[in-house]
This record gives C-alpha cells, structure tokens and sequence, in this order.
C-alpha cells in the first residue's frame, strides 16, 4: 500500500505535496509553480508557491492557486484561488498579497474581504476580494482532510468597494443574492457592480 500524508508522519513537503494533488484530483491538471520574489514575499513560508493552471477540457479559464498558505500547524488551514479569463500573471501578486495579509495581519476566512489596493484587471473597478465558498467545485475541493489536519480551500473573487459596503450593511448572504440574481460574471474585469 502507498504511504499517504494520513498513515506517516506529515512533514511541511508532504503537506503541500498533498495540496498541490488536492488541486491536481480536482481540476484535472499538472499546474505550473510561480515563485513570485517582490515586495515581502520572503516573509511568507518558504514552500509557498502560486499555482497557474491553464485552462482544459474541463474548465476554460486561468485558475490561480495558493500551495502552503496554510501551514500544517495551523488552527485553522486555509488556502485561496482565484478564476482569471486569460493568463496574468499580475493576479500572482494578488494573492501573495492577500497571503502574507493572512499569514502576518489578520487571520482571514471565510466571508472577510480584502483590499487589493489596485484594480484586480487593469481598467477593472474590482479593487478588493471577498473569500468565498467554491460554488464552482463545492465539497471536493473545499474540503482536504490529512488525518487531524483539515484544510479548507476558498475562493478569492474580486469584487467592488460598493459591493463590500453593501456585504458590511446587508450580509455576506444579501451579497451573494444579488450576485445569483444578477447573475454576474467573475471572468469579466470590466463587470459593472451588482449593487
């Protein structure tokens, strides 16, 4: 029998080995590591990476992943991804931004929101993220449990400064009403806001 990360000792490389398949068994493909070296990024963990997925068969946009965000440690394992309508590879610093917030600010999860500080999409009036359930992939991939490490896998999607005034009056629930409502497209930098 093959020795997983839940029958041996689970080590910082098995943990985010174990991430990366978790992506892989979700999204049908091998994705490519980013190593994005600007700013404070050598203040996060040292396996972090950002995986870039390209699109297949299966899904036909960009998927950008955080691997080891979260750390085996950690009370409460989290790691982000974010849809993208073609390759950028300046979302990257998006979420390395939004990783090393988590990792030496604010612990985040779910429903909590972001400032980018800049348009997520060049032109976009999308400057923030709200973390949210993954209604595109559901349970498989929200959820990776390692024997007594549970790690929850979110969805960063960029969202307007009125659409987080509305999610802090309202609720993050009237917010995702008038996404369905609306029926908005994620994809769409240029995507007017829902409220």
């Amino acid at each position: 029998m093959a020795s997983t990360p839940t029958s041996r000792i689970l080590t910082s490389r098995s943990y985010c080995e174990a991430l990366r398949r978790h992506y892989v068994n979700c999204w049908g493909s091998e994705p490519e590591p980013l190593v994005f070296q600007e700013g404070s990024a050598d203040e996060l963990p040292s396996e972090f990476r950002v995986l870039r997925f390209a699109p297949n068969e299966r899904r036909k946009m960009w998927t950008y992943s955080t691997v080891c965000m979260s750390q085996r440690h950690d009370a409460m394992p989290m790691e982000l991804h974010l849809f993208a309508p073609r390759q950028n590879d300046e979302v990257v610093e998006l979420l390395v931004v939004t990783s090393h917030y988590h990792r030496t600010g604010e612990w985040l999860g779910l429903g909590h929101t972001v400032n980018f500080g800049r348009p997520w999409w060049t032109g976009s009036a999308c400057d923030h993220g709200l973390i949210s359930l993954p209604y595109l992939d559901g349970p498989k991939l929200e959820w990776l449990e390692l024997g007594a490490v549970k790690v929850r896998f979110l969805w960063l999607v960029p969202v307007t400064k009125t659409e987080i005034e509305f999610k802090k009056a309202k609720g993050l629930s009237a917010l995702e009403r008038k996404f369905e409502k609306t029926n908005f497209n994620y994809l769409d930098p240029q995507r007017p806001s829902v409220v």
